[in-house]
């Protein structure tokens, strides 16, 4: 394998939280100040965030806009992060909410915490339960939180987070 800095190389996105971890004050700032260094097209930083901290009503109303087999698990998370984008080019914006959400990923494996990427939202839920303006379109959640037991997952998933990570080869990522 190349040489790859260990916070990628380490990175997993886990469905197994610890229901006990909360995250901290500093870890969330820092997070967010992550994401607020990502690079984005023309410096808009078009990205917006709803952080709710487990139980609180932030959390609560992300937590519903979750496909119900995905709130089995995401209900353990210290935290859920809504993410958002705004601007008059949505391909651009979501383009740069990705960025900011790496970032966000990439400080919390260096905080030694996790972060599981969803995408399969309720958006329109979201955006009323958040009472988000017109403009702003919600696009990710993240769930944030310390590694749990896997044990406590279903069986299908507890095979899928218990199994090796793979990737695949170089060159399949490359046009040919």
């Amino acid at each position: 394998m190349a040489d790859l800095t260990p916070l990628l190389a380490i990175r997993w996105s886990p469905r197994s939280f610890d229901p006990t971890a909360e995250l901290t004050p500093a870890e969330a700032s820092s997070l967010l100040e992550a994401a607020r260094w990502a690079p984005s097209a023309d410096n808009a930083q078009p990205w917006r965030f709803a952080l709710g901290h487990r139980q609180d009503e932030t959390w609560k109303r992300i937590l519903v806009g979750l496909p119900d087999d995905d709130q089995g698990w995401a209900r353990h998370a210290a935290a859920l992060l809504l993410g958002a984008h705004a601007g008059s080019d949505p391909e651009q914006t979501a383009y740069d909410l990705g960025q900011a959400v790496a970032h966000v990923t990439v400080q919390a494996t260096a905080l030694g915490l996790h972060v599981r990427q969803l995408r399969r939202l309720d958006r329109p839920r979201l955006a009323a339960e958040l009472e988000l303006p017109g403009d702003i379109r919600p696009l990710v959640v993240a769930a944030v939180g310390r590694l749990g037991d896997p044990a406590v997952l279903p069986p299908d998933l507890y095979v899928r987070e218990t199994a090796l990570r793979r990737r695949r080869p170089m060159p399949a990522l490359l046009l040919r």
